[in-house]
């Protein structure tokens, strides 16, 4: 690998943890910890009745740090807990809750779609294809570690 690939690998790895930053940014702007961002903004795409196992799925985050963001939230009256089927559990959204998960995410999800306006339709399927490709073929070098 030559010193020009490095340094594109480089910008790459650094314009996602500048994409990160920003998000976490986001997070403290909307006073929220990014933990909770994460399991509402999970809660908002799919809907205010999302499995459990969708959060874990879709973030990647640990269980752990779910559930911890989960007790803070339902503590808050955010999201309540209910049985779904066998041992698998759906977040609910409150009526706090869908005032709260508006007031924040629903401004971070604007914040997003205006930052795409910019963005031609053909921009933002390559730059999916793109993430896409890379996560895959690199999940397949780390699966070989």
């Amino acid at each position: 690998m030559n010193n020009q690939e490095i340094r594109a690998i480089n910008k790459i790895n650094y314009m996602c943890f500048e994409v990160e930053a920003l998000y976490h940014q986001a997070s403290l702007k909307l006073g929220i910890s990014d933990s909770v961002s994460i399991v509402l903004y999970t809660v908002y795409d799919v809907g205010e009745r999302c499995l459990l196992s969708d959060i874990y799925k879709k973030t990647g985050i640990s269980r752990q740090t779910v559930n911890s963001a989960i007790r803070s939230l339902e503590t808050d009256g955010i999201l309540y807990l209910e049985q779904h089927t066998g041992r698998s559990k759906r977040i609910v959204l409150t009526d706090k809750g869908k005032n709260f998960v508006e007031r924040t995410i629903g401004k971070l999800r604007l914040a997003e779609i205006q930052a795409f306006e910019a963005w031609t339709k053909e921009e933002i399927n390559t730059y999916i294809h793109l993430l896409e490709k890379y996560a895959d073929c690199f999940r397949k070098q780390v699966e070989k570690m």
